[in-house]
């Protein structure tokens, strides 16, 4: 299940769970809803999501501001181009 909430100024993106390429696919409709600048925090539980949010943000022009695992779970902080 998908899940996007508001934590703190920034969209919070629940995409556990979910396989490639959804968790991408996910997050690319997210940013589109936001405004430069603004912040999205994705929740993923897919293996190559490190890899696939890298990418992702490297094509896209969006910043990954952070890549981090806690308790099992990725966790990326990415900024809105």
């Amino acid at each position: 299940m998908t899940k996007d909430t508001h934590q703190g100024g920034e969209v919070v993106l629940d995409v556990r769970q979910l396989a490639c390429p959804l968790p991408i696919l996910r997050a690319k409709k997210s940013l589109s809803a936001m405004c430069s600048g603004e912040g999205l925090k994705v929740l993923a539980t897919d293996q190559g999501s490190p890899n696939d949010f890298r990418d992702f943000c490297s094509k896209t022009g969006n910043e990954l501001l952070s890549s981090a695992t806690e308790d099992g779970e990725f966790v990326f902080l990415i900024r809105r181009r």
